[in-house]
């Protein structure tokens, strides 16, 4: 009886006070798709943030990409989805937002740590009101061998004429692809082709604001053009490029068969783990010497509020703090080609990826033309993007036609407010 009654003292005295102080703790969980991130969570970022907020504890719990759209949508009108929402850019989150399952943020601290360039991906169409708190965005370029730069005598381009000759080098010399890029998954051709090099055409937002506003169209020179240049990476691509895969020219680069992989700067963490030689980046060339330079920094992930979330004071604090320049630079090291978007400058410990985030500097900045507000209906205009790139680099369809498509596709239901 006596051990008994030990028992339960100890019970009481010890396990209880240890059971009260975590009930005291708020507990948030973060919805993502972002799979294969959960040890830089786990490990790095989540302990950063615990270490200075105690009484809050936080767990990542990531879905499949694949599915992520899908499940949280469910979780949230179910009322079982995490105080904080990963937000993929632009309609799916105002989507949410819309429905009510988002807060606004507009009052956060630190939100104003944000240009309205960064926040356009979760921003209302009047931009009045912030729904998430951009995390990171991708820069296009590309990304390049500098053992067969060396072994060929070539420099990098800064020009479009410079790119074209340093492409015949590699074509007469070999022993190189020129360009590691095919056409047959058609997404390619238009997000490391067509949207990577348009901006220094079309003039970044200017352009992109235009199309928008319906005082530019698709038909016009600055769109036609890009599609032009395209055209003409034909000859560099290799043989049997119309049949290769997305991995297909993935392993053809990190092999070092091939001299320039037109890159989103996702890339660059998988091809460090795989390529044995050194590399190097550059932006889109210029169309000539002293032309301004535009680059796609396409925004790609935020952090959001669940509205009806059970700890909403404890998952604003979290959110001040993604929104902290501290946050900005263990996240964009942690993770390197996914770059900061507050406005505070993060250094970039891995080489590539500071060479990437450095053409901010020099550079203007945009998005992906077909990302907001003119990508909403059907045809779906960045599907159809995909397709007419892919088309002209074939040489199956003209820039002229894949122009007058993809805006006769645009007219049929987008209607510019006035």
């Amino acid at each position: 009886m006596t051990r008994i009654l030990k028992g339960m003292l100890f019970v009481t005295t010890v396990l209880a006070p240890a059971g009260m102080a975590l009930a005291q703790d708020a507990q948030l969980t973060i919805e993502s798709w972002r799979n294969d991130d959960l040890p830089i969570w786990q490990e790095k970022i989540i302990p950063a943030f615990e270490a200075k907020n105690p009484g809050i504890k936080v767990t990542f719990a990531p879905m499949a990409p694949t599915e992520y759209n899908s499940a949280v949508n469910a979780k949230l009108e179910a009322g079982t989805a995490g105080d904080l929402i990963t937000c993929r850019p632009f309609d799916l989150s105002l989507a949410m937002f819309q429905k009510g399952q988002l807060a606004s943020l507009n009052d956060l601290p630190g939100i104003e740590n944000f240009s309205d360039v960064a926040k356009s991906a979760w921003t209302t169409d009047d931009g009045k009101t912030t729904f998430c708190v951009p995390m990171a965005s991708v820069i296009h370029g590309f990304i390049y061998n500098k053992k067969a730069f060396e072994d060929v005598g070539v420099e990098v381009p800064k020009t479009e004429d410079e790119f074209f000759a340093v492409l015949e080098k590699f074509k007469q010399d070999g022993n190189y692809i020129p360009l590691a890029m095919g056409t047959k998954d058609q997404w390619e051709a238009a997000t490391m082709g067509y949207y990577n090099i348009g901006p220094n055409y079309w003039k970044g937002e200017d352009g992109r604001k235009a199309l928008i506003a319906g005082t530019e169209k698709l038909t016009d020179p600055q769109w036609v053009e890009p599609y032009a240049t395209l055209a003409k990476w034909k000859p560099y691509l290799g043989d049997g490029f119309e049949a290769q895969t997305y991995p297909d020219s993935q392993n053809l680069f990190t092999l070092g068969r091939a001299a320039i992989y037109p890159a989103g700067s996702w890339e660059i963490a998988p091809f460090k783990a795989q390529a044995d030689f050194e590399m190097g980046a550059f932006p889109p060339p210029v169309k000539k010497a002293g032309d301004a330079c535009y680059i796609s920094d396409h925004n790609d992930i935020g952090l959001g509020l669940n509205a009806k979330g059970k700890n909403p004071e404890a998952a604003k604090k979290f959110l001040a703090w993604v929104a902290s320049p501290e946050f900005a630079e263990l996240y964009a090291n942690a993770l390197p080609g996914f770059f900061s978007l507050n406005s505070t400058a993060v250094k970039m410990n891995d080489e590539l990826a500071q060479e990437f985030v450095s053409w901010r500097e020099n550079c203007k900045t945009t998005i992906r033309p077909s990302a907001a507000i003119v990508g909403r209906g059907q045809p779906n205009l960045d599907l159809e993007m995909w397709r007419v790139s892919a088309n002209v680099i074939n040489g199956t369809e003209t820039p002229e036609q894949a122009a007058a498509e993809t805006q006769k596709g645009l007219d049929s239901w987008y209607k510019p407010a006035k």
